[in-house]
């Protein structure tokens, strides 16, 4: 009896232990805005991702219940990699102790308390997230924005006239007009390569025939790119992208409209490696684009995969699909008949194009294989489906689907 009690008194102290601070305890200046500060406003500001701003109370008290429920399904802050499978720099989970507080406040009424009690302001950087590059390039002309309809994914060349080749350390794409700009990607496109040679550069069109740019949007190296969520192309040390004497800049645009004609004038910004690096980063795909979605099917799998013929470093992953994706999964087939999961997706999440840089980089010796897997939701029960009823093909805007597992790596000297 003696034992059952001293280990009902150990549970009871462990539970209190790990318990919220009382509701009445907990105030927005003195306790919540810390944890905003450092989980959250990176997006909920203004020119950001958010569509609120959490800095003051008057900002943030309308949304206490909604951020109850979104720290407690795990919707936010947006991280949505399996906890149980590797390690990754950018991991955004809240610390369970900053989620109690989060609880604690809107259950004890989401009081104020006094503004003496704020922290100092969280410092950002204005303008380029990664601060002033070393050269900078934009759309030769502002993009004109329908004020409605369908805009087809719309391409700009640009020529870097580079004389000589460039290593690049960091590369960042940035909206000129954040609220019709869907996402960007900047590609690097070789003075050898055929890719859009029939199109003239410093004027917008849209290719014919075009399919998410050419080889599942790989028409060209993978350069920078926006979209919700989605970090500042930072390299690593010792690593640096390429840009080859001759080479253009294509910027791939997808554009969205607002009820109203509007213009953009987006750039990627560029930042010169102070020396030449020991590995080039590179970006590929496995991507498919046999895709046919029945209607109201659940659970669709589709597979695709990249194979790698010399061993390479492994450092980040990004997985694409819309507003069907479901979940999504990397697994390595090593050339000896051993596999393993490098990344596990669950609940993929559209609005968030997160890329998921490992911790420590994984060698894959030749041979290795690495294949996707995911699936698509047409059902009703999808909240996010524009129409249950469709089956669902290959195709760039937003109702149709893609398939696609961005890897970036660098080939083993």
């Amino acid at each position: 009896m003696r034992i059952k009690l001293a280990l009902l008194g150990i549970a009871i102290m462990s539970a209190a232990a790990a318990a919220p601070r009382k509701s009445a305890e907990v105030t927005f200046y003195k306790d919540v805005l810390p944890v905003l500060q450092k989980n959250c406003q990176e997006c909920h500001r203004a020119g950001e991702a958010a569509p609120v701003q959490f800095f003051t109370y008057k900002e943030t008290r309308p949304w206490a219940k909604a951020m109850k429920e979104a720290v407690l399904s795990k919707r936010m802050p947006p991280w949505f990699a399996d906890p149980h499978v590797g390690k990754f720099t950018n991991d955004r989970t809240m610390p369970a102790d900053d989620v109690n507080t989060l609880i604690s406040w809107v259950d004890g009424g989401a009081k104020e308390g006094s503004a003496k009690d704020a922290p100092p302001p969280r410092q950002f950087q204005q303008g380029w997230i990664i601060g002033k590059p070393d050269m900078v390039f934009e759309l030769p002309e502002p993009a004109e924005v329908a004020a409605t309809g369908t805009i087809e994914y719309t391409y700009f060349i640009v020529p870097t006239s580079f004389t000589e080749d460039k290593w690049i350390q960091l590369a960042e794409a940035r909206p000129g007009n954040r609220a019709v700009v869907h996402h960007i990607i900047a590609f690097v496109r070789d003075p050898q390569s055929k890719w859009l040679r029939d199109y003239p550069a410093g004027k917008a069109f849209i290719p014919k025939g075009n399919r998410g740019g050419g080889d599942g949007g790989m028409g060209g190296e993978f350069l920078s790119g926006f979209a919700p969520g989605a970090p500042p192309e930072m390299l690593r040390t010792g690593q640096g992208k390429k840009i080859r004497a001759g080479s253009d800049i294509v910027f791939q645009m997808h554009y969205t409209t607002t009820g109203q004609a509007e213009t953009d004038q987006t750039q990627v910004g560029l930042y010169l490696a102070p020396a030449t690096p020991a590995l080039e980063l590179k970006t590929s795909a496995a991507y498919t684009l046999d895709l046919e979605i029945p209607p109201g099917a659940k659970d669709y799998e589709r597979t695709a995969e990249l194979s790698f013929a010399r061993p390479v470093w492994l450092y980040e992953f990004s997985p694409h699909m819309h507003y069907r994706g479901a979940r999504f999964k990397f697994t390595a087939l090593y050339p000896d008949g051993t596999s393993e999961v490098l990344l596990s997706v669950p609940k993929y999440d559209f609005h968030w194009q997160t890329l998921y840089r490992l911790a420590q980089p994984k060698r894959l010796p030749a041979g290795t294989r690495v294949v996707c897997r995911g699936a698509y939701d047409n059902s009703p029960q999808n909240p996010d489906n524009p129409d249950p009823t469709a089956t669902v093909h290959f195709g760039e805007q937003t109702w149709d689907e893609m398939f696609i597992g961005y890897m970036n790596f660098a080939e083993i000297p």
